[in-house]
């Protein structure tokens, strides 16, 4: 039998959704072993001056608990 949790998380980059998405997972991982999944929730974005200077995701990550 496998336990399966989920935590939310909140990441950022300057320079796309991707690396944002990636951005949450590398930080993760850092305290959370045995990721299975990530899930983007949200995306958005900050203007200034008419650009985009930030993207931002909100992410479920799903990871397996270790028996």
């Amino acid at each position: 039998m496998s336990i399966v949790k989920v935590i939310e998380v909140l990441a950022t980059s300057d320079k796309s959704f991707d690396e944002a998405t990636r951005n949450a997972v590398k930080e993760a991982s850092k305290s959370v072993k045995n990721i299975k999944s990530i899930y983007v929730k949200e995306m958005h974005a900050n203007v200034t001056d008419n650009n985009i200077v930030s993207f931002a995701v909100n992410a479920k990550i799903s990871f397996e608990i270790e028996s």
